[in-house]
């Protein structure tokens, strides 16, 4: 019989990994905001002045985000725009030096994936103040008139539903790995707990992945150190997911319900540590922002909300993702 490693060993070797990937393919976050790239590096944008628009992303290496970022610039390209992706970082105080200087520039239009809903606002406003519409990505702005992505508080308790009905919350117990800096994140699992708790499951605590796939795995690890019987642990982004399944993948019987997928997170449903997926599609969040934020500078009303919705991914649909995170 192969020996398992240990949840340690595991969860060393999968980080080591991922760090070399990460060395390799990441830029600091610390560039000037620029034209987003194809494949071979050339510049996609269509610049022929007819519209140009400025995009703040909160991070870089998320495959979220990096699909968020694919979608735009494709409808970018097919409607004639300049589309610049400034990457925040996961600092949200960068994050709206990053608005402050598209204003600057003078685009025409803005699309904003907020890190703090509440600490972005100022730039947004001055923006506005400004004349230049926004659209916001993933997470609700006030005061903005369009919102693109999946309403977290519905679909927190949608999935706290479904593992209600497939017999999988009463008796059970389970940690959290969040993001304290992230609103949407606090949604999600608020509104998941309420229904599974309601439904018999036992909720021990919650640890800070901070959005950041090393802290969360260290995170997840400690949790089932302390709480060696836990069930589950419910993710409440990629970051989280990908390293509470890193933390995990060791052995135990400790399994992951979250958010997001990735290539690692697919192995994760195939091997069995990996429960659930609740997915989103962001490429299509970044395709319908920047098609909406043409219209509004043609002279089109704000259509609101435009929901894209969730799917949640098993060993039994998985199949239909490969291809995507191959």
């Amino acid at each position: 019989m192969t020996p398992r490693m240990t949840p340690r060993a595991g969860l060393a070797v999968a980080l080591g990994l991922s760090g070399v990937l990460f060395l390799g393919a990441c830029s600091t976050g610390n560039e000037e905001p620029a034209p987003a790239d194809n494949d071979n590096g050339a510049e996609t944008a269509a610049d022929d002045g007819e519209c140009t628009i400025g995009m703040t992303q909160i991070n870089q290496t998320a495959v979220f985000f990096t699909q968020m970022n694919e979608g735009a610039q494709e409808a970018a390209d097919e409607l004639g725009c300049t589309l610049t992706i400034a990457n925040a970082n996961n600092d949200s105080a960068r994050q709206s030096n990053d608005i402050e200087n598209f204003v600057t520039q003078d685009v025409d239009g803005l699309i904003v994936v907020a890190i703090d809903v509440n600490g972005v606002m100022p730039a947004v406003e001055a923006a506005q103040a400004q004349g230049i519409p926004v659209v916001a990505i993933d997470a609700e702005l006030e005061g903005v008139e369009t919102f693109v992505g999946v309403d977290n508080l519905a679909a927190g308790k949608e999935a706290g539903q479904w593992l209600v009905d497939n017999g999988l919350a009463e008796g059970r117990s389970y940690g959290v790995v969040d993001a304290k800096n992230s609103f949407i994140q606090i949604q999600r699992e608020e509104s998941f707990r309420e229904v599974i708790d309601a439904n018999g499951a036992e909720y021990t605590q919650s640890a800070n992945g901070e959005n950041v796939q090393e802290t969360a795995a260290t995170a997840a690890q400690d949790l089932v150190t302390a709480q060696p019987d836990l069930d589950f642990i419910y993710t409440t982004g990629e970051p989280a997911t990908v390293g509470a399944t890193a933390a995990l993948s060791g052995g135990g019987e400790t399994t992951v319900i979250g958010w997001d997928l990735t290539k690692e997170v697919i192995a994760g449903i195939d091997s069995g540590v990996v429960e659930a997926v609740i997915q989103q599609d962001p490429k299509q969040e970044g395709v319908e922002a920047v098609t909406e934020l043409k219209a509004i500078l043609g002279g089109a009303e704000p259509k609101g909300f435009i929901d894209v919705p969730i799917t949640i991914v098993t060993s039994e649909n998985v199949d239909d993702y490969r291809e995507i995170f191959s």
